[in-house]
Protein backbone atom coordinates (compact mmCIF):
# COMPACT_ATOMS: atom_id res chain seq x y z
CA UNK A 1 0.00 0.00 0.00
CA UNK A 2 1.32 3.41 -0.98
CA UNK A 3 0.42 6.55 0.94
CA UNK A 4 -0.11 10.05 -0.38
CA UNK A 5 -0.49 13.37 1.40
CA UNK A 6 -3.19 15.71 0.12
CA UNK A 7 -1.64 19.19 0.11
CA UNK A 8 -3.78 22.25 0.88
CA UNK A 9 -3.21 25.95 1.42
CA UNK A 10 0.15 27.07 2.78
CA UNK A 11 1.58 23.64 1.93
CA UNK A 12 -0.24 22.01 4.87
CA UNK A 13 -1.24 18.36 4.72
CA UNK A 14 -5.03 18.14 4.92
CA UNK A 15 -5.41 14.37 4.52
CA UNK A 16 -3.43 11.19 3.90
CA UNK A 17 -4.83 8.47 1.64
CA UNK A 18 -3.69 4.97 0.86
CA UNK A 19 -3.55 3.64 -2.67
CA UNK A 20 -3.03 0.06 -3.79
CA UNK A 21 0.41 -0.28 -5.33
CA UNK A 22 -1.09 -1.81 -8.47
CA UNK A 23 -2.90 1.52 -9.06
CA UNK A 24 0.49 3.24 -9.48
CA UNK A 25 1.91 1.09 -12.26
CA UNK A 26 3.06 2.84 -15.41
CA UNK A 27 3.09 1.38 -18.93
CA UNK A 28 6.29 -0.54 -18.08
CA UNK A 29 4.54 -2.10 -15.05
CA UNK A 30 6.78 -0.13 -12.63
CA UNK A 31 5.47 1.83 -9.63
CA UNK A 32 5.38 5.50 -10.57
CA UNK A 33 4.38 8.32 -8.21
CA UNK A 34 2.94 10.40 -11.05
CA UNK A 35 0.56 7.57 -11.94
CA UNK A 36 -0.55 7.45 -8.30
CA UNK A 37 -1.12 11.21 -8.29
CA UNK A 38 -3.18 10.92 -11.48
CA UNK A 39 -5.32 8.16 -9.92
CA UNK A 40 -5.94 10.12 -6.71
CA UNK A 41 -6.75 13.26 -8.72
CA UNK A 42 -9.26 11.24 -10.74
CA UNK A 43 -10.87 9.76 -7.60
CA UNK A 44 -10.90 12.86 -5.39
CA UNK A 45 -10.86 15.74 -7.87
CA UNK A 46 -7.91 17.29 -6.03
CA UNK A 47 -4.64 17.95 -7.92
CA UNK A 48 -2.02 18.30 -5.15
CA UNK A 49 -0.67 14.96 -3.86
CA UNK A 50 2.79 13.92 -2.67
CA UNK A 51 3.80 10.37 -1.84
CA UNK A 52 4.86 9.73 1.76
CA UNK A 53 6.45 6.71 3.43
CA UNK A 54 4.83 5.03 6.43
CA UNK A 55 8.29 3.78 7.46
CA UNK A 56 10.10 7.14 7.40
CA UNK A 57 10.44 9.39 10.44
CA UNK A 58 13.15 11.77 11.57
CA UNK A 59 14.60 11.47 8.06
CA UNK A 60 15.39 7.78 8.63
CA UNK A 61 13.83 4.63 7.25
CA UNK A 62 12.68 1.98 9.75
CA UNK A 63 11.74 -1.64 9.18
CA UNK A 64 8.31 -2.84 10.30
CA UNK A 65 9.86 -4.18 13.53
CA UNK A 66 11.15 -0.69 14.42
CA UNK A 67 14.81 -1.34 13.64
CA UNK A 68 16.68 0.99 11.31
CA UNK A 69 16.39 -0.21 7.75
CA UNK A 70 17.86 0.44 4.34
CA UNK A 71 18.34 4.23 4.28
CA UNK A 72 18.04 4.32 0.48
CA UNK A 73 14.31 3.68 1.09
CA UNK A 74 13.70 6.78 3.24
CA UNK A 75 11.24 9.14 1.63
CA UNK A 76 10.68 12.82 2.35
CA UNK A 77 11.76 13.05 5.96
CA UNK A 78 8.62 11.91 7.76
CA UNK A 79 5.41 10.06 7.19
CA UNK A 80 3.01 12.94 6.62
CA UNK A 81 0.08 13.53 8.92
CA UNK A 82 -2.71 16.07 8.98
CA UNK A 83 -1.20 19.43 9.88
CA UNK A 84 2.28 18.50 8.65
CA UNK A 85 4.00 20.95 6.32
CA UNK A 86 5.22 20.04 2.85
CA UNK A 87 8.54 21.74 2.07
CA UNK A 88 8.73 21.40 -1.69
CA UNK A 89 12.12 23.11 -1.91
CA UNK A 90 13.77 20.53 0.35
CA UNK A 91 11.46 17.62 -0.61
CA UNK A 92 10.58 16.97 3.07
CA UNK A 93 7.52 16.73 5.30
CA UNK A 94 7.82 18.50 8.66
CA UNK A 95 5.59 18.02 11.68
CA UNK A 96 3.63 21.10 12.80
CA UNK A 97 5.93 23.88 13.97
CA UNK A 98 5.94 23.83 17.79
CA UNK A 99 6.98 27.46 18.35
CA UNK A 100 7.14 30.53 16.12
CA UNK A 101 10.88 30.97 16.71
CA UNK A 102 11.93 27.42 15.85
CA UNK A 103 13.77 26.69 12.62
CA UNK A 104 13.89 23.75 10.24
CA UNK A 105 16.57 21.14 10.81
CA UNK A 106 16.91 19.44 7.44
CA UNK A 107 19.08 16.51 8.55
CA UNK A 108 16.35 15.23 10.90
CA UNK A 109 13.34 16.76 9.12
CA UNK A 110 12.35 18.33 12.43
CA UNK A 111 12.25 21.69 14.20
CA UNK A 112 14.98 22.99 16.50
CA UNK A 113 15.04 25.91 18.90
CA UNK A 114 16.99 28.96 17.73
CA UNK A 115 19.54 28.37 20.53
CA UNK A 116 19.97 24.64 20.04
CA UNK A 117 18.98 21.56 22.00
CA UNK A 118 17.96 21.61 25.64
CA UNK A 119 20.85 21.33 28.09
CA UNK A 120 21.64 17.91 29.51
CA UNK A 121 20.44 17.14 32.99
CA UNK A 122 23.07 17.22 35.70
CA UNK A 123 24.16 13.93 37.26
CA UNK A 124 22.15 14.81 40.38
CA UNK A 125 19.00 15.59 38.37
CA UNK A 126 19.33 12.37 36.39
CA UNK A 127 19.76 10.33 39.59
CA UNK A 128 16.67 12.00 41.11
CA UNK A 129 14.69 11.08 37.98
CA UNK A 130 15.89 7.48 38.26
CA UNK A 131 14.92 7.39 41.95
CA UNK A 132 11.48 8.79 41.01
CA UNK A 133 11.79 11.58 43.59
CA UNK A 134 11.72 14.22 40.84
CA UNK A 135 10.97 14.32 37.14
CA UNK A 136 13.34 16.99 35.83
CA UNK A 137 12.83 18.17 32.29
CA UNK A 138 13.66 21.19 30.17
CA UNK A 139 10.74 23.05 28.59
CA UNK A 140 11.08 25.68 25.90
CA UNK A 141 10.16 29.22 27.03
CA UNK A 142 9.13 31.06 23.86
CA UNK A 143 8.92 34.49 25.54
CA UNK A 144 12.40 34.31 27.03
CA UNK A 145 13.85 32.27 24.15
CA UNK A 146 15.40 29.87 26.65
CA UNK A 147 15.21 26.37 28.05
CA UNK A 148 13.68 26.31 31.56
CA UNK A 149 14.23 23.43 33.97
CA UNK A 150 11.03 22.15 35.58
CA UNK A 151 10.14 19.35 37.96
CA UNK A 152 7.16 17.62 36.38
CA UNK A 153 6.28 15.98 39.73
CA UNK A 154 5.92 19.35 41.52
Amino acid sequence: MAHFAKIGLNSKVIAVHGLDNNKMLNASNVEDETVGVQELTRIHGWPLWVQTSYNTRGNKYYNNDGSEGDQTKKLRGNYAGIGYIWDEENNLFFPPKPYASWVKHLASASWKSPIGDAPALTTEQASQNTANTHRWSYNWNEGAQSWDIVNLLA
